[in-house]
């Protein structure tokens, strides 16, 4: 519904928004936000011009390994042609979200469940974001970017890659144990030829070892 005010023989087109003028049925021009004259017997579509920010439902989607996933995509889009955008398709927005769709499917049917867990996602996005260009572009519509946003595994999937995860912190915590053990045995190898080179020293570490108030017998 156009949300524009009718002043006499004007009309007022606010900042966030253009108007298709159509005359008897025929396209005449699109006004820009302002006060313009009303031409007679003119019919005005309104067209919002402000950024839509839009997520699509959760669809589950099948990785190139066969794995199912349930993914969301958050796409940043805007009207780029007013004419087309009221003229081509009933419904626009409808033809921008399943082309969304068929993106996600596309570009995650080429990847496996493990490339998924650290790939790129902007990459990924921006992936989708040609693939949607061309049919948004049918409608009047100019997609800015596009994210995927939530990747969901399947239970017992997530569960083998939490038990992959406890395997990998275990042994690099057993890895870090054996080092401090290798550089405690080499400091006591080290110190034991330290002691071996020297008796002096060794004595002096007996004395200092020697609980308080004992005494020494020095023998020559």
């Amino acid at each position: 519904m156009s949300r524009t005010t009718l002043i006499h023989r004007h009309v007022t087109v606010h900042a966030d928004e253009l108007l298709v003028e159509h005359v008897d049925g025929r396209f005449q021009r699109v006004l820009e936000p302002g006060r313009h004259r009303r031409a007679r017997r003119a019919t005005y579509r309104s067209v919002g011009t402000r950024e839509q920010l839009a997520t699509t439902a959760a669809q589950e989607v099948t990785t190139s390994d066969g794995v199912p996933v349930r993914a969301t995509v958050a796409v940043r889009w805007g009207v780029g042609d007013p004419l087309v955008y009221v003229e081509r398709a009933d419904d626009p927005d409808a033809v921008v979200y399943l082309a969304t769709q068929l993106a996600l499917r596309s570009v995650l049917a080429e990847v496996s469940v493990d490339d998924l867990a650290a790939a790129d996602r902007a990459a990924l996005g921006a992936r989708m974001t040609a693939l949607v260009t061309p049919a948004a572009a049918d409608v009047g519509v100019v997609v800015h970017e596009m994210h995927l946003k939530d990747v969901v595994l399947p239970p017992d999937v997530r569960a083998a890659y939490a038990e992959q995860l406890v395997a990998r912190l275990r042994g690099q915590a057993r890895l870090e144990a054996a080092r401090a053990e290798t550089a405690a045995l080499r400091a006591l190898a080290n110190g034991a030829k330290l002691l071996d080179e020297h008796p002096a020293l060794a004595r002096l570490c007996t004395v200092e070892a020697l609980p308080h108030g004992s005494t020494v017998e020095l023998r020559a």
